[in-house]
């Protein structure tokens, strides 16, 4: 067999396996419930590695190998950021979330849980909050969109759009028939395939290079391996590294990793889990950053795209077939988390839009709608996904930021602040959410302050807002009652 039918054998029967998962997980979804949370029945490691796997996408294995590419061991510190906030996630935010997403009214998403949490006392705050998902979702599933028509195109020399639309119809469709079990079961073996791609392939490239190929690493421009500056030599500013740094604040709002922590077993699966996910995080990310910076040395011509690093390097060092099961966790990355993606926009254009104007509809007409949703913001994100040029590692930036700043420092209050209002919580969901939409707008300023990374001033905006407007205008004495008896 050829080198190119091997491979292309390879990504066929991987696709095949996702379609036989979907059926399996068909079959056990009778409503609403199942179709968004699986019945809330996960098990610790199915729920660690769905959730490390819907997180961090295809800009694992694109995005971050091309940014060290470019930018030598200064991504160290976007490693370093998303590390800590994957812990603090696991620790403060995933029990606290499994326990009152079920006590307030069994809330099955985000913005039904922060709606039930302030008593439904704020009408407007379930539909800002699900159209927030929707704004940001639609960048974030285009991003995963946009690396699987860069991978497509780069396996089977495909036109671009072809690619992009062919991505986009194998995870529609197994998201489609088999909803939260089927995004989970197959984030288990998407996990597995990232983590084993992440930790052969530099060990691969080192060996390559210290056996003469390249540059040997013990030969390396000092500035590559120093985190503290630029490739280039310039010191790293503060601002640079904060907003590397910031990439972490944004845990605390991703809807689709926190549907994880909503969907366990119960509360004392939890430590078993973050254990995993942290330990599956650091080697996944280190493994990412090591591509990279080792790429710099492989390659004698500077690539024109940065973010077909580990394409290139897979194609030029491994066996078709072998080749052909590493860019297949590449698709693993990106529909890992893309479907992950839709199912929550799904989601809240079914649970928290529809089922509020039609509160007797039936479970499964509510389902069908969630499936009908999947494909409608499929297409939406398809159509900004048909832009050759656009960067999986931006796209991912501005959604990661916006859900960042939009939801998480209000969830956080949520939990553990019995002083948070309704009338707070809107106010910091939306200034969060349009910081993140305006600051990129500017540039420059004093030390030049519109450099930071949109995440952080919209996180500590966000926050003033929330604790101002409750400070003025509080919570009931029933809602502050009602935080310390469910915790």
């Amino acid at each position: 067999m050829t080198a190119s039918i091997l491979t292309n054998t390879t990504f066929i029967a991987y696709l095949i396996a996702m379609m036989v998962i979907a059926w399996l997980a068909w079959r056990r979804t009778h409503n609403l419930a199942d179709y968004i949370l699986g019945g809330r029945q996960l098990g610790p490691g199915t729920t660690a590695l769905s959730a490390g796997a819907s997180d961090m996408s295809g800009w694992l294995l694109l995005g971050l190998p091309g940014y060290a590419y470019v930018a030598g061991l200064e991504a160290i510190w976007i490693a370093l950021g998303l590390l800590v906030g994957t812990w603090l996630n696991w620790l403060l935010v995933a029990p606290r979330l499994r326990r009152l997403s079920f006590k307030a009214n069994d809330s099955l998403t985000i913005p039904a849980y922060l709606d039930n949490r302030f008593g439904g006392q704020h009408r407007g705050l379930r539909t800002v909050s699900a159209g927030f998902i929707l704004l940001f979702f639609l960048f974030y599933t285009s991003a995963g969109l946009v690396a699987g028509g860069k991978l497509f195109a780069t396996v089977f020399g495909m036109d671009y759009g072809t690619a992009v639309l062919i991505g986009a119809m194998v995870v529609v469709s197994y998201t489609f028939i088999g909803g939260f079990l089927a995004v989970s079961w197959t984030d288990v073996l998407q996990g597995l395939m990232m983590f084993a791609a992440l930790l052969i392939l530099p060990v691969m490239v080192w060996l390559s290079l210290s056996s003469g190929h390249g540059v040997s690493p013990a030969d390396f421009d000092p500035h590559v391996l120093n985190p503290f500056n630029t490739i280039d030599g310039q010191p790293l500013g503060v601002i640079a590294v904060l907003s590397l740094l910031g990439w972490g604040l944004g845990y605390f709002g991703q809807p689709h990793i926190l549907a994880r922590f909503q969907a366990i077993r119960n509360v004392d699966a939890i430590p078993l889990a973050r254990r995993l996910a942290v330990s599956w995080t650091g080697l996944s990310l280190a493994g990412s950053v090591a591509v990279g910076v080792l790429a710099i040395g492989w390659f004698a011509t500077p690539l024109d795209d940065s973010e077909r690093v580990f394409m290139l390097l897979v194609e030029a060092l491994f066996h078709p077939l072998i080749a052909g099961v590493l860019l297949a966790a590449i698709l693993a990355a990106i529909m890992s988390t893309a479907d992950s993606q839709l199912l929550v926009s799904a989601s809240a254009l079914s649970e928290d839009l529809f089922h509020p104007l039609r509160p007797n509809a039936e479970a499964s007409q509510l389902m069908w709608i969630g499936r009908l949703a999947v494909v409608v913001i499929a297409l939406l994100a398809t159509r900004l996904a048909m832009n050759e040029d656009s960067q999986v590692l931006a796209l991912v930036a501005y959604a990661w930021a916006g859900f960042g700043a939009a939801f998480g420092p209000v969830l956080v209050l949520s939990l553990f602040w019995s002083g948070i209002s309704a009338r707070g919580a809107m106010a910091g969901m939306v200034v969060g959410g349009l910081t993140v939409v305006v600051w990129p707008q500017f540039s420059g300023g004093p030390g030049e302050l519109f450099e930071l990374y949109e995440i952080i001033p919209g996180v500590i905006l966000a926050s003033l807002a929330t604790v101002l407007v409750s400070h003025y205008q509080p919570p009931s004495t029933e809602l502050r009652r009602w935080l310390a008896e469910k915790l």
